[in-house]
């Protein structure tokens, strides 16, 4: 434990207790580091940066740096890393553009080798990011969604609660939650059954939530449509409002689920 005495710390970096700083780190600017975080060899972090607790920062990471961003004028922002969160080896973490604006990363996320994090994204608790996948600016990722490996995600893109995409995939449009999306461009295919059993989703609620998506995808109507006279069909109003929530607010559009007729909601409890 402790500071290598070849670090290079800034005298405006706040260092929290029990902090391990590995050999050549350099920390510059209104860092601050929270207790019990592990800095590995050769990270950088700079600007204003807050890196809560337990946090483990990998090997040549770099967090904070200006973003690539035409828009971006030299404007003071910043990144946020909630507690427990691990980064690992050659992970990019750009601060945000907008004066006072953050890059926000939330707590318990796992963002595995080289992944990129751009300007103004939000990722909430619990996200998974395997090796090479990577947010464009103002991506939204909701709690527990899993992006497998060299996903790439467009700007302005949102990625539902408990989704997960599946690897190389190309992200272009907004992914609502609890699916399974995968493809060049990415669709929907299924019901990500698995992740809302390991997170404990009753299942009366997931099978609400297949009803749910079975009548806006294979109603035969519109979406638009279906969005409007779902509400008076007798499901889960929780469930109802949650989707409706998430589809109302796109601004890429909705992804859309692969020959539908043939999707994968079936909500028997055998397949729970």
């Amino acid at each position: 434990m402790g500071i290598d005495r070849t670090a290079r710390i800034d005298p405006e970096a706040q260092i929290g207790t029990n902090v391990e700083i590995g050999p050549y780190v350099i920390i510059r600017g209104k860092v601050r580091v929270g207790d019990g975080t592990r800095i590995e060899p050769f990270a950088v972090l700079e600007g204003k940066v807050e890196i809560g607790p337990s946090c483990v920062i990998g090997h040549h990471a770099v967090i904070g740096t200006p973003p690539q961003d035409v828009a971006f004028r030299g404007e003071e922002s910043g990144v946020v890393i909630g507690e427990g969160t691990v980064l690992r080896e050659f992970v990019t973490v750009h601060r945000a553009t907008g004066e006072g604006k953050v890059t926000h990363i939330g707590k318990s996320c796992f963002i595995m080798a080289y992944c990129h994090i751009a300007h103004n994204c939000f990722v909430g608790n619990g996200v998974t990011m395997a090796n090479g996948a990577s947010l464009a600016g103002y991506v939204t990722v909701e709690d527990w969604a899993t992006l497998s490996g060299f996903v790439g995600v467009h700007q302005f893109v949102r990625i539902g609660k408990l989704a997960m995409i599946g690897g190389l995939s190309k992200v272009v449009m907004d992914i609502p939650p609890y699916v399974l999306a995968d493809g060049h461009p990415a669709r929907i295919f299924g019901l990500n059954r698995v992740g809302m059993r390991r997170r404990g989703i009753p299942q009366k609620k997931r099978e609400s939530i297949a009803q749910v998506y079975r009548f806006l995808f294979r109603s035969g109507l519109p979406l638009r449509k279906a969005m409007e006279e779902i509400q008076g069909k007798g499901f889960d109003q929780e469930v109802v409002e949650e989707i409706l929530a998430f589809l109302l607010q796109t601004r890429r559009g909705i992804t859309r689920w692969v020959r539908e007729e043939a999707c994968d909601f079936e909500d028997t409890p055998s397949g729970w």
